[in-house]
Formats: C-alpha cells, structure tokens, sequence
C-alpha cells in the first residue's frame, strides 16, 4: 500500500470511529434537571471532545494496524475486498 492509501485508511477508520464514540456517555440537559433556558434540552450538559478524540484516536490506530496488517499478510487483497463488497467490474 502506498503511503497515501495508508493515510485515507487511517482517516475514514478514524472518522467512522468518532462518530461511534460520539454518543458515550452523553447525558443531556433535561436529563440532569438543568436546562439552560434557550437552549434545547437534549443538548448534552457536558462534551468531553478531547476525551472523546483520545479514544477515537488509541482505537482507530489499534483497529488501522489491525486491517493494514490483514491486507499485508495477504489474507486479503483490495481486488478480493472490492469482490466481496460488490464494486468489481466486470
């Protein structure tokens, strides 16, 4: 793989993962009986962002070395990958 195709792999494993750490943990306004008055009160009371993109980033790195090593160790290639998925043509 080139380096290019290694970072792209790594940025949408890592964006895919945010999204999944997004939600955790969150509680929201009306929930914890502290509505801001204005505000919508599902909004969350507190975000904890840089929390969330430490994690993002520790299991985004675990699960990129996870999948660049499967495609290195030829268990499966990108041509097999895009047959499975439906995206060869043929």
């Amino acid at each position: 793989m080139s380096p290019f195709s290694l970072f792209v792999v790594y940025l949408l494993i890592w964006w895919v993962t945010l999204f999944m750490v997004l939600p955790l943990g969150v509680r929201g306004q009306a929930e914890m009986g502290d509505v801001v008055e204005g505000s919508e009160p599902g909004a969350p009371v507190e975000s904890n962002i840089k929390r969330k993109f430490k994690i993002t980033t520790i299991v985004a790195t675990i699960l990129w070395i996870l999948v660049c090593t499967i495609i290195w160790s030829g268990l499966i290639s990108w041509d097999e990958l895009a047959a499975l998925l439906g995206l060869n043509k043929q």
